[in-house]
């Protein structure tokens, strides 16, 4: 793919994507994400289940629970079947406000600026570490008087601390208005394989991530009424018809605020 010299630090928005069967990758990423799917294979089906988790989240979202905006944190590099290509595909007036904070990531954000007439796509360079900062730019494009999908697909594993992570769930929680929806999934360290490979690629100099326990998670969506079939991995939220989902280390859900 890219071959540089200066690409020697792996990127995790490059590394899935590799393991997504995107494009956007370095050699330096490469070697990351085939050494650790040699520890753990499973992580390439993750990448993948991950992305169509979005896919049905999100037209869950624009269709049944009819929702017109998504505040996407830590979007990632754009592949195919984007947040607001699922959404306007669904309804052409929604808005996607996309929120990253990665060089990398904002480099390709123009890939992701695309929209319906009817519907805007923005960008936010912004760090979920600070969530007013998120929330006083998003303010100014969405409408917090209507309900909003406030999306954390794979990011809070980056923050370290997890009362932290829950600290900024909670501050981003309070700000959006009743109808609501927190759409979530993060990596969980059940599987020893899993938990080893990460703390070989976390040594490579790459951006950390923590791997937490069910409980963990299940604390992001306190105070929110979560839609069937709960905080479930990936393939088992509401999985498509005739197919036969098989479980992986990546756990998510939907819960609407009261």
């Amino acid at each position: 793919m890219h071959h540089s010299s200066t690409n020697t630090v792996p990127s995790s928005a490059r590394v899935w994507n590799y393991w997504a069967g995107g494009k956007d990758y370095y050699e330096a990423d490469r070697k990351a994400g085939d050494a650790y799917a040699d520890i753990a294979p499973q992580v390439v089906t993750m990448a993948r289940e991950s992305r169509k988790f979005l896919i049905r989240t999100v037209a869950c979202a624009a269709g049944n629970m009819g929702l017109r905006q998504f505040l996407d944190i830590g979007t990632g590099l754009p592949t195919a079947n984007n947040t607001h290509e699922v959404a306007q595909r669904i309804a052409p007036t929604s808005q996607i406000v996309y929120v990253d904070n990665d060089p990398i990531v904002l480099a390709h954000a123009r890939a992701l600026l695309t929209s319906t007439p009817q519907g805007s796509t923005d960008y936010i360079d912004a760090d979920l570490h600070h969530p007013e900062a998120i929330l006083a730019e998003a303010r100014q494009i969405l409408d917090f008087e209507q309900p909003v999908a406030l999306m954390l697909m794979g990011i809070l594993g980056h923050v370290q601390n997890h009362a932290e992570a829950t600290a900024i769930v909670q501050h981003l929680k309070e700000a959006l208005p009743s109808g609501s929806l927190l759409i979530h999934y993060d990596g969980i360290g059940t599987n020893p394989d899993l938990t080893k490979a990460q703390a070989g690629y976390d040594a490579t100099g790459a951006a950390p991530y923590v791997l937490r326990s069910p409980e963990e998670i299940a604390a992001y969506y306190e105070g929110f009424d979560l839609l069937d079939p709960g905080i479930v991995p990936c393939p088992l939220w509401r999985p498509e018809p005739g197919s036969s989902p098989t479980p992986t280390d990546v756990m998510g859900g939907v819960a609407s605020k009261p």
